[in-house]
């Protein structure tokens, strides 16, 4: 089949754009991480008096730079539209997100969509794959103090103790607020044939958009997070006693993410922009923490039903293109999510100002010294 040259012109232009899109991101990486990292170096005797102000100004940089990421979806056209409960209610409280997992792209999509849910993203934990740690954007996790979690039988225990020091450690000395975790412990794609038999097996239901979530990490965050009145149970440690003024993890927010065709945007697309502008849709669902079972299996039961209620979901969104109405109404309404063009633009130029006036401070000392 031969090809016209308006398709070999469209090829051509893909192809360029994505070279200049990758071309951009590598400059961004360059100067905005390592600018992060010396602010921070900079910023220590500030850590030594006053510990909550440099976790703010922290977290204010650690927010600008998953702003970064989401701008380059956001200007490839890759938009969000949100269903359900508006988690922007809860914004100021503690809760643990509970997030389906398709591909790399998840991660991006709630980067972008958190953006305008006040001080969520400067104030949040990540638990994710300890592959990570070794990506560029490693190195800041690291700083801020998200916990890259180890998959595999043999390191499951070991890494639930490491989590829950992580949690006493880190958690509310860094005035943390949100917890998002992947509880089915790796992609759709790789974990779904597996789940398939697992379920088969032990007579549950047969899930095809999501796999059945793993206990453990869960399990570990709510006893160690949750405050004693909540649910009755130990909060882990003298995590909660220690801050006072912390009422301890208050919400368990159920979050669905769901792409058109049940195609999923992977990293790659994310920051080449070859993929058509799409909008993936995240539905919420918010439950109060005292309402979440306490005991292993009354909360395997619970997690198992949230999940089940994701396929659903997913199920209702691939054959209609719009997920379903909470019970008792008769029409979803959705919310598209915006971000100011504005504000990303300003958010870069103080990225590459910075990494300038970086190279120049460097510049500067080594002329002196040499």
């Amino acid at each position: 089949m031969a090809v016209t040259l308006e398709q070999a012109q469209r090829v051509g232009y893909t192809c360029l754009k994505a070279l200049l899109r990758f071309a951009f991101m590598v400059a961004n990486n360059l100067v905005a991480i390592p600018s992060y990292v010396l602010y921070l170096i900079v910023l220590q005797p500030l850590r030594i008096l006053d510990s909550k102000s440099f976790w703010y100004i922290e977290g204010v940089l650690f927010k600008w730079l998953l702003a970064m990421v989401a701008s380059w979806g956001w200007w490839a056209g890759y938009t969000v539209v949100e269903w359900g409960d508006d988690v922007k209610a809860v914004s100021e409280d503690e809760a643990m997100v509970l997030v389906n997992h398709q591909a790399t792209g998840d991660v991006c999509t709630l980067m972008m969509c958190l953006q305008d849910k006040g001080t969520v993203v400067r104030q949040m934990m990540w638990l994710m794959d300890h592959i990570f740690k070794y990506t560029n954007f490693g190195i800041v996790s690291l700083i801020h103090g998200d916990f890259f979690i180890r998959q595999g039988k043999t390191h499951r225990d070991q890494q639930l103790v490491l989590l829950k020091d992580h949690l006493e450690k880190y958690y509310r000395s860094r005035n943390r607020k949100w917890i998002v975790l992947f509880p089915e412990g790796g992609f759709l794609r790789k974990r779904r044939e597996t789940s398939q038999a697992f379920a088969k097996k032990n007579n549950l239901p047969f899930l095809k958009h999501v796999t059945l979530p793993r206990l453990g990490a869960t399990q570990v965050i709510l006893k160690t997070l949750v405050a004693p009145q909540e649910n009755g149970t130990p909060s882990g440690g003298d995590a909660v006693r220690k801050e006072s003024k912390s009422k301890g993890l208050q919400w368990v927010i159920d979050t669905t993410i769901a792409y058109p065709k049940a195609e999923p945007i992977d990293i790659q697309t994310w920051i080449l922009g070859y993929r058509q502008p799409t909008v993936t849709h995240v539905h919420y669902r918010i439950f109060p923490v005292k309402d979440v079972p306490a005991e292993p299996e009354a909360l395997t039961n619970w997690l198992y039903q949230r999940f089940i209620e994701k396929e659903d979901l997913l199920t209702h969104f691939y054959e209609t293109g719009a997920f379903p109405p909470p019970q008792g109404q008769t029409k979803a309404i959705s919310r598209e999510m915006t971000l100011s063009n504005l504000w990303l633009v300003a958010i870069q130029s103080f990225a590459f100002l910075s990494g300038g006036m970086w190279y120049c401070f460097f510049q500067y000392l080594y002329h002196c010294l040499f």
